[in-house]
């Protein structure tokens, strides 16, 4: 039947800068080897075959997209839940659709523009931002391809985007569908509104009394459940445990001292800018302007194309500025000093500020430097018991032996996710929390403090209920905002029907805002979610009642009024409209015909190699995973 737009496939617009991202990005593990045997290719589409490594590039590459979009690691399995490696598949089937219709059409670009192409890519100049071979041979090299083999690839990539803008070019949305969405877009509401909260109720809420809070309890217990948790032994050594045991002798803290003489003797300090120029006779000339009120130091500065955090060294001694210091530390006062040389050229310091020398004598240093010598000696002593408890275990020490026998500190918690208290503060204890089962043995682990500790899983506790007890704060909040919820409604109810009987809605008691020229896009502060848009739904003299959290809203649609003829950005919104009704038009023929594609060409998987692919992922550990891509015509 020829080449026929039929059934949409999934295809997307971004498909050739992808294939070539995915080249130059790629993952460094997968992109320097293959999947070895006689496997290259998960599948084929005509003539052309879908390569392993390709695959693997493209599947790491959207992995890598996910974890930096969630800020967590995404594994494999966790991506397939959303289809991603469906996802992956379908782009390089699409991709290769295109690519056999290329080949069977004969579309190039010449060698002319494949030089252009590497010649200006970022990804492979040097420092001194033009082409460098040895870049580009090397990070071809990373991601085992080699320059024929990556020039082959633009010149497919370039004949793909060719076809594609063939078939979605050309195509123009229908005038009067943007005029009718501008007109949709631009139309305005009128309205008057109020809000009412807890302190503008009619009636202030009672306070609860004790059987109402057990009755409310007790009605919701589902409202009041102690999350899932796993009940842990835990044997834990801090270096504040051991502290008791460390004797600091004043040799130590001296030497200490003297370590730290940087910190706690600063010599005179200025804060300066350093401005240079090519000659002295220019430093000289903006020194005499500066001084002549032609110009400031600030000027100086932008005339320079500079900015002042160019020039800034911060707070600085004598001996940092070299030559220079002796003219900048003469100055006894924030000033511009004469020209002087320096390491980078004739220049002019300006100094914004002097910093006195600072010393501080021992004895008042002392009790700082004893914390911190004592601090740091419990983290070693603490270290130096790892391979000692280490042992233990490992000689069948349980942890209550260890919290008997050793100075680490038993203890327990019922651990769930979100606490935040003793041990179960540490990041690394919630990470260990995390990943413990019962057959785990204790092992020593370290804190990001210097403290060890270790844990044992004794049982899985499931979701259960609350005791009133320790849930009585969250029942009495609970019961506050029910009852707060349940006078809102009762008032508002109130409220509107005396708007509906007749009665003006600014003559009612309350404070009352009017809203004029307001569009669907606005934003009005103080209304719920939702609220214009249920505006929009009103017809004149309607009212609605908006539920917000701890407030309601009643408000009285006034006007409806059509989009504004003197909007300056209507013709700009219009134009936006149907650009995008023009591109949504092109990629859905650009879907169908790669569609059409690929039915015409056929398409065939080696779900081994797939699986092979995705066993890279898992360690191989997993079971193989289907595709879910059918073969021979996709739909």
């Amino acid at each position: 039947m020829g080449r026929v737009m039929a059934a949409k496939g999934q295809i997307s617009k971004f498909f050739v800068g992808a294939l070539m991202l995915l080249l130059i990005i790629g993952l460094a593990g997968f992109g320097s080897s293959n999947f070895g045997g006689q496997t290259q290719s998960v599948g084929q589409v005509g003539d052309v075959e879908i390569d392993t490594n390709q695959y693997a590039q493209a599947l790491n590459q959207e992995l890598q997209a996910l974890s930096a979009q969630t800020g967590q690691n995404i594994s494999l399995a966790q991506a397939q839940q959303f289809g991603v490696d469906r996802v992956v598949l379908q782009r390089l089937i699409s991709g290769a659709a295109l690519e056999n219709e290329n080949n069977n059409l004969g579309l190039s670009i010449g060698d002319a523009e494949v030089q252009r192409q590497v010649l200006t890519s970022p990804n492979f100049q040097g420092l001194s931002g033009s082409f460098d071979r040895d870049a580009y041979e090397f990070t071809l090299e990373r991601i085992g391809l080699t320059p024929e083999e990556y020039e082959n690839s633009l010149r497919t990539g370039a004949a793909a985007s060719i076809l594609q803008i063939a078939v979605s070019s050309g195509i123009f949305a229908p005038v009067t569908y943007g005029d009718v969405l501008l007109k949709f877009i631009g139309e305005r509401r009128n309205f008057s509104w109020l809000d009412i909260t807890a302190s503008t109720l009619s009636s202030p809420l009672a306070q609860a009394s004790e059987p109402q809070l057990q009755s409310y309890f007790e009605s919701n217990t589902e409202d009041f459940m102690l999350p899932a948790a796993k009940r842990l032994t835990y044997a834990w050594l801090s270096p504040e445990f051991v502290m008791d045991q460390i004797e600091v002798n004043e040799d130590s803290l001296r030497a200490l001292y003297d370590e730290r003489s940087a910190i706690y003797n600063l010599p005179e300090r200025r804060l300066v800018e350093r401005l240079v120029f090519a000659t002295m006779a220019e430093a000289e000339a903006a020194l005499a302007d500066i001084r002549a009120g032609n110009t400031s130091f600030d000027d100086a500065v932008t005339a320079r194309g500079l900015t002042l955090s160019d020039i800034d060294l911060g707070d600085v001694s004598q001996s940092d500025l070299d030559d220079a210091g002796e003219v900048v530390f003469a100055l006894s006062e924030p000033g511009v000093t004469e020209p002087v040389e320096t390491l980078l050229g004739p220049a002019l310091i300006r100094v914004n500020a002097i910093l006195s020398a600072r010393s501080t004598p021992f004895e008042d240093a002392r009790a700082e430097l004893q914390d911190e010598f004592a601090a740091d000696a419990a983290r070693r002593l603490v270290a130096d018991q790892i391979a000692e408890m280490d042992d233990l275990l490992a000689g069948g020490a349980t942890l209550e032996e260890l919290g008997a026998e050793t100075d680490m500190q038993l203890g327990q918690v019922d651990w769930s996710e979100g606490q935040s208290d003793g041990i179960t503060a540490y990041a690394d204890f919630q990470d260990a929390a995390r990943l413990v089962t019962i057959e785990d043995f204790p092992e020593i682990l370290q804190l990001d403090d210097g403290s060890i500790f270790a844990l044992r899983l004794n049982e899985l506790i499931p979701e259960r209920p609350d005791s009133f007890d320790n849930a009585r704060d969250a029942v009495i909040n609970a019961w506050n905002a029910n009852a707060l919820s349940e006078q809102l409604q009762a008032d508002s109810a109130a409220i509107l029907a005396q708007i509906e009987n007749g009665a003006s809605i600014s003559s009612l008691g309350h404070a009352v805002t009017v809203q004029t020229h307001i569009t669907r896009d606005a934003f009005i502060e103080g209304t719920p979610p939702g609220f214009l848009e249920q505006i929009f739904a009103l017809e004149p003299g309607e009212s609605l009642v908006s539920e917000g959290d701890g407030y309601t809203v009643i408000a009285t649609l006034n006007q409806v009024l059509d989009s504004d003829p003197q909007n300056p950005d209507a013709q700009a919104i219009r134009d936006a409209i149907n650009d995008g009704i023009r591109q949504g038009i092109g990629q859905d023929a650009l879907d169908a015909f790669s569609s059409a594609l690929q039915f015409e060409a056929g398409i065939s998987l080696d779900q081994a190699a797939i699986n092979a692919v995705h066993a890279q992922f898992t360690g191989g550990s997993s079971a193989p995973i289907q595709s879910s891509i059918p073969v021979g015509g996709l739909n």
